[in-house]
């Protein structure tokens, strides 16, 4: 080695240890968060400067790069502009491959990643979008303003060159891993984390498209612009296959109870996350719900019909009709377990409960409720109170009868008081014994219930108390 290469790898050293503790005092100090969200990630840092003016080490650094590139002027005056190249190369590839090893980058195969652990793999993804993040924004241009700093006009496309064989293989090994997200397995559980990849890479183009602008990089760009279409894909693909799953869920448990049934709360809470990506999943999903389908379901349709599907379609984009398909098939399959039931009125209240619980989480939700619409909510509000209705015409119909004159047959008018009251607190007890352990969670649909009961028995059994006062008194000559 020269004294020249000597002289320049020493200071190249110097300037890159100044550079990582810059660097990595901004990606350390920088914010990020993991919400689930179309904005999920919050990531503040600034941008890696020429006039590195940001850093306490900035005039140290722009005195070195000066003396890098004067060196390198006289390497390439004497015909070792290649070895000059060299000491770069060795230097600074050291450098990267450092900090992707510390941003949690690996080298994994389609078939790895796919062989991964969920809990392992959501955290890679995790890892992967912070590492995106800074590779893309601070990493890869930083490398390139360095490399046009020191070896721009000497030679023939050597900076570009240099920046080329330090970044393509370590971009291209990044990217690697969204494309293995995109071609791994499809559980429902998975879609969230795909759409954080691709919103991520999405906002990354534009900054992935001015790094790797050159001929010899533009295949960086191609390979990840073409991920995008295969998470797009994989969504869809999710999607389908949850509506699916949740079309033909055979679970036979049953709320004994009639409470709320684990799949009502699973599926809603899937909807209300794929609402946090409304921007997003509007782009990708961009056809309706199977017609096949419908037409199979159409003989059970309880909320929508073959007419009302085609109207909404007209009417509104695609991911809306998959949110309301979604909910309606859930209410098929929760009518198909209220049949389990031997009693009427739990089987009613089973279906009051659940449907309720739709609309609530509806309306707890400003954009899903947006996205769903006020008809269709109304539709579902509109099954809740007839549900209330038939419950209490199921349960208590023939318990006001007792205590009602009007339509009463004769058998019934030449019944004693008595014998009436005697029937009406039977039937009371069994219905307060049968009923005592069912569940209505809701405190306000609970509510309403127990309102719309008493509002009908407690005048009814005024008015039978008092006939037994006045024929009281009437015996005793009062």
């Amino acid at each position: 080695m020269t004294q020249l290469e000597y002289e320049f790898e020493i200071i190249l050293s110097r300037v890159t240890s100044l550079i990582g503790i810059s660097l990595g005092t901004n990606i350390t100090s920088s914010t990020y968060s993991s919400s689930i969200t179309d904005s999920t990630y919050s990531f503040n840092y600034v941008d890696y400067d020429i006039d590195y003016n940001y850093s306490e080490h900035g005039p140290k650094i722009k005195e070195s790069i000066s003396d890098l590139r004067t060196i390198a002027e006289r390497m390439n005056s004497a015909g070792h502009l290649r070895d000059c190249v060299k000491v770069y190369k060795s230097v600074r590839k050291s450098f990267l491959d450092e900090n992707l090893r510390r941003l949690g980058i690996e080298k994994l195969s389609i078939n790895e990643v796919r062989r991964l652990e969920w809990g392992v793999l959501e955290a890679q993804i995790g890892q992967f979008i912070r590492a995106a993040l800074i590779c893309v924004r601070i990493l890869f241009p930083s490398e390139k303003q360095l490399c046009e700093q020191i070896f721009e006009g000497l030679g023939t496309g050597t900076a570009d060159a240099c920046f080329t064989e330090m970044v393509k293989d370590r971009a291209i090994q990044l990217f690697n891993f969204a494309e293995a997200i995109g071609k791994s397995r499809r559980p429902p559980q998975r879609l969230f984390k795909i759409l954080e990849v691709h919103k991520k890479l999405s906002d990354l183009l534009p900054y992935i498209d001015s790094a790797f602008r050159s001929k010899s990089l533009r295949s960086v760009f191609d390979h990840a612009a073409g991920i995008l279409p295969q998470l797009a894909e994989s969504a869809r693909r999710i999607l389908l296959g949850f509506e699916n799953d949740v079309l033909h869920e055979l679970s036979d448990f049953v709320h004994h109870r009639g409470g709320i049934h684990p799949t009502t709360k699973y599926v809603m809470n899937y909807i209300i996350h794929m609402s946090h990506f409304k921007e997003t999943l509007t782009k990708l999903i961009i056809s309706m719900p199977s017609k096949e389908e419908n037409r199979r379901y159409s003989n059970d349709l309880t909320i929508l019909d073959i007419e009302e599907i085609a109207q909404f379609e007209r009417e509104r984009n695609a991911l809306p009709a998959h949110l309301i398909w979604i909910i309606h098939i859930l209410q098929l399959k929760l009518k198909i377990k209220s049949k389990s039931y031997n009693d009427t009125s739990l089987a009613l209240l089973f279906m009051m409960n659940n449907v309720h619980y739709v609309v609530q989480k509806i309306q707890e939700s400003p954009v899903l409720g947006e996205m769903i619409g006020d008809d269709y909510l109304e539709k579902l509000a509109d099954f809740v109170r007839q549900g209330v209705t038939a419950y209490q015409t199921s349960t208590w119909e023939a318990i006001f009868h007792c205590l009602r004159d009007e339509g009463a047959n004769q058998s019934r008018k030449n019944c004693s008081l008595g014998q009436r009251l005697k029937t009406f607190n039977a039937m009371f007890e069994e219905v307060h014994r049968t009923q005592a352990t069912w569940s209505v969670p809701d405190l306000r649909l609970r509510k309403e219930l127990r309102d719309s009961i008493l509002a009908e028995l407690i005048p009814a059994y005024r008015v039978e108390m008092a006939s037994v006062r006045s024929k009281c008194l009437a015996v005793i000559g009062l």
